[in-house]
């Protein structure tokens, strides 16, 4: 089994607009058009099974309206092979109510945006959110260090995030892009081995740049084979997800990169699929 635990589609009426602004924001090259029915497409073309999607919340007005579309089509979307989780913004007042609506309807997780929503990760107002899901045995699931498209800050760095396992323990906690995105040194040296999980989304080997960008991207390549092994070994293998953030990412050669990777069929298979079927309880 393949699970892809990070991916992202948008409403077809607005997907094609969203995905070139992201595009020149970030200065990197989409690989489908970001819509439902393009990551089912990639699923199918890679041999994925299933993919989480993750919406992200941009204002309070997003909500109750995107999580009340997940719950309605969760079993539809499941039946394809798509694991919807909810999300929350930090300045939602209600947000034990709605963690505990997603919770009743069966949604496995939630995701939070730190940069999108221009909140620190250690704010009172995402730490109340992450410990209000972690007691009701939501995952949740967090854009970690720098955002390739927002170079002014980093909202979810390693401190941050110690801040978090420290105060709150949160029980399923999954930070994206192999812990902090752009700052693998202070992952391996701090944060690998923490209780928590990782995924490998937009995290391995070269990024390919737009070609109608005006500027290349803030990095031109990821973890190399080596310093990805290094920070699995010390983190353990058993808390690594497959994840490409997709459309992003090529599903199928992210799949390559990892069985490239001089690890164990064991561990491959485990980070391909079995650690993220045994978290999302499939």
């Amino acid at each position: 089994m393949i699970i892809d635990f990070h991916t992202h589609t948008f409403p077809d009426n607005i997907a094609g607009q969203v995905i070139h602004k992201l595009s020149l924001d970030s200065c990197t090259l989409p690989f489908s058009n970001g819509t439902l029915n393009g990551l089912l497409h990639s699923m199918q073309t890679a041999g994925v099974n299933y993919s989480v999607t993750l919406p992200v919340m941009t204002n309070t007005a997003q909500v109750e309206k995107i999580n009340s579309s997940i719950i309605t089509n969760k079993d539809a979307l499941f039946a394809q092979g798509i694991v919807a989780f909810g999300g929350l913004h930090p300045d939602f007042e209600k947000y034990k109510e709605e963690l505990k609506k997603l919770h009743d309807a069966g949604i496995k997780g939630i995701k939070l945006h730190p940069a999108y929503q221009n909140v620190d990760l250690d704010d009172i107002r995402m730490l109340r959110i992450i410990d209000a899901a972690s007691e009701l045995g939501l995952i949740v699931l967090i854009h970690a260090g720098m955002d390739i498209g927002i170079y002014d800050h980093n909202y979810s760095s390693v401190s941050h995030i110690l801040k978090v396992i420290d105060e709150i323990h949160p029980t399923k906690f999954v930070l994206a892009h192999m812990g902090n995105w752009g700052c693998w040194e202070e992952v391996e040296s701090d944060l690998a081995g923490a209780p928590v999980y990782m995924d490998t989304a937009f995290a391995i080997g070269a990024i390919t740049p737009a070609p109608y960008a005006e500027k290349a991207p803030l990095l031109s390549e990821n973890l190399t084979k080596d310093a990805f092994v290094r920070i699995v070994k010390k983190h353990g293998v058993d808390k690594i997800l497959f994840a490409t953030d997709s459309p992003w990412e090529d599903q199928a050669d992210y799949i390559r990169r990892i069985q490239e990777m001089p690890l164990t069929p064991e561990d491959k298979a485990n980070i391909l699929g079995v650690n993220a079927a045994k978290l999302l309880q499939l």
